[in-house]
């Protein structure tokens, strides 16, 4: 019979995706083959799945994850453990997942190149930031040179990891299809990369 851990954050891979269907190696495990709704004995559940993405839902905690993609959610921040998190690189080599600005789900992309975190404007207004009232400057993108606006974000989370005051950057123009994961909120945690695994971990 299998028990649920009692505690604890899991890491999941998602290694298939189908309609309504998904398959994830959870800890190292077995694949497990799960239904949209399915919940395994680790108390993991897949919300939705299609041929792009799944949603799965651990101890609250919600992450959407691609083909190829891990993460590690769940975590024993109450009984003093680290706040960290572990992305797993997808067939790109780009660790991309899903956290919150200000308490709204949004998904980022990591990137050590980028001063601060890097949103678009539709972006900034899904989150009804007044991107407006930040400092103007311009940017260099790969299109281009382009407006951009310098904004604080009052919270940022990935994973275990939330950090308050967080610098942004608003950048007018297209092309920037995935929020950058920056140097603003890199900077303030441990980076440890193992392969294709990288574990962030809050410093302060």
């Amino acid at each position: 019979m299998l028990v649920a851990p009692a505690a604890g954050a899991v890491d999941i891979t998602v290694n298939a995706l189908f309609s309504g269907k998904a398959v994830l190696v959870i800890d190292g495990g077995k694949p497990q083959t799960l239904a949209a709704g399915q919940t395994t004995a680790h108390g993991v559940k897949l919300v939705t799945a299609d041929s792009d993405s799944a949603v799965i839902e651990y101890k609250g905690q919600r992450q959407t994850l691609a083909m190829g993609q891990g993460t590690r959610v769940g975590g024993a921040r109450g009984s003093g453990g680290p706040e960290q998190v572990t992305l797993t690189a997808d067939s790109r080599g780009h660790f991309i997942t899903t956290g919150s600005i200000n308490g709204m789900p949004v998904r980022f992309m990591v990137d050590t190149g980028a001063t601060s975190i890097a949103i678009s404007v539709s972006e900034a207004r899904r989150l009804g930031l007044n991107y407006l009232a930040g400092e103007p400057g311009r940017a260099s993108t790969a299109n281009g040179v382009v407006a951009m606006y310098r904004v604080k974000l009052d919270s940022v989370r990935i994973g275990d990891i939330t950090l308050t005051n967080v610098d942004g950057s608003v950048v007018d123009g297209a092309g920037l299809g995935v929020a950058l994961l920056g140097m603003s909120f890199l900077n303030r945690t441990q980076m440890l990369r193992d392969g294709d695994r990288l574990t962030l971990t809050r410093r302060f």
